[in-house]
């Protein structure tokens, strides 16, 4: 997710330059590296211990990282759309198209699933302990409808174009609702128990991607619908004009929503200064890199210099951000003690229950 968004970032920067674009190449296929390397290594764990998966499913927290899947997988599909495209001719255009249908697919039976089973897991659960990490099943939703608006963009054929566009519609409808109902909840949390513990302060960012993505895909959306609705003959003339002024007033209005939470998340970490670093540091790098892309996007229907500019400095922020944040990972990565999987210590306290259940049955008949 980090990789990608940066990749679009130095792709889609308002003032870029032929060398920026040839290292957005680079940044997008590390992206893809990463993404298969990490998805193979999954499919061997789970195949190899099956055991884990139905932990993982039902951990309180590490069940909701699933929804991060098709988020990293949107943000390839972007670039496809962005780099493959242009250079590799209309097939490229389906091969995205057929990616973004299988988002769909995993991102919204992700949210419903991980929604409901939050919902009916046995035992209670307190406010004290909601986290931002909540949002990540229902953020999925909206960066696949975002991911959706571009993939229309450049299809060849227009009634496709229509489909994926109404479709991106009702997946935005999805999770825009839903993560703003678990931002209240996140903010009641902060009003009554304050701050998170230092090692998940990073997650103060996580509001911020739900309210960027949400802005830049409605955006899109209407940039999209302006172009395909009058191809197909689609409602009356000029709907797609009225649904472009409505995503810009929307994506507006979602960025200046966003800037609240930009602005509680920055000063909190001047407030605490000093934490230690962990995976939850990635939550710096996406939630302002989608941030960054609505603004770009606002600079550009406009068009303004100051959301270019203003664009722009974000953007490099978040390539910096994502700079410090790898190199402390590889790091960790090299001395080991950065991976703390909590489903293996729930799995094993699962199996000793077990243990003790059936030594009580053994022991309790003559």
């Amino acid at each position: 997710m980090g990789t990608g968004i940066v990749s679009i970032l130095l792709n889609t920067l308002p003032y870029n330059g032929e060398w920026l674009y040839w290292i957005s190449v680079v940044v997008f296929a590390l992206n893809v590296l990463i993404f298969v390397i990490f998805l193979c290594l999954s499919i061997l764990r789970y195949a190899f211990y099956p055991e884990i998966f139905p932990v993982t499913v039902t951990h309180p927290t590490q069940s909701l990282t699933l929804g991060s899947f098709p988020m990293g997988l949107a943000t390839i599909i972007n670039m496809i759309c962005f780099v493959c495209v242009p250079s590799w001719g209309p097939w490229a255009s389906y091969l995205a198209w057929g990616l973004w249908m299988a988002t769909v697919v995993f991102s919204v039976a992700t949210c419903f699933a991980l929604m409901f089973i939050m919902t009916t897991s046995e035992g209670e659960v307190l406010l004290s302990s909601a986290s931002a990490a909540w949002l990540l099943p229902i953020v999925a939703c909206v960066v696949t409808s975002a991911s959706g608006s571009v993939v229309a963009e450049v299809l060849p054929n227009p009634q496709y174009a229509l489909g994926t566009i109404v479709a991106s519609y009702v997946v935005w409808g999805i999770g825009v609702p839903m993560a703003l109902m678990m931002t209240v909840i996140y903010l009641l949390r902060l009003m009554l128990y304050k701050l998170p513990p230092k090692a998940a302060i990073a997650s103060t960012f996580l509001p911020i991607g739900p309210l960027g993505q949400g802005g830049y895909g409605i955006q899109r959306l209407g940039q999209a619908a302006k172009m395909a609705f009058p191809q197909t003959g689609t409602l009356q003339p000029g709907t797609g004009d009225v649904l472009y002024d409505i995503g810009f007033l929307v994506g507006l209005i979602f960025w200046g929503f966003g800037l609240v939470w930009l602005f509680f998340a920055i000063a909190t970490v001047f407030r605490v200064r000093r934490f230690s670093f962990n995976l939850g540091w990635w939550s710096f790098v996406f939630p302002l890199g989608v941030y960054a892309t609505c603004t770009n996007q606002l600079g550009q229907d406009m068009p303004s210099r100051f959301f270019k500019v203003l664009g722009t400095i974000l953007s490099l922020s978040v390539v910096i951000s994502w700079i410090v944040v790898s190199y402390f990972t590889v790091r960790g990565v090299y001395k080991q003690n950065l991976f703390v999987d909590p489903c293996l210590t729930a799995l094993h306290d699962k199996q000793q229950r077990k243990l003790e259940h059936q030594h009580r049955e053994r022991h309790s008949y003559p």
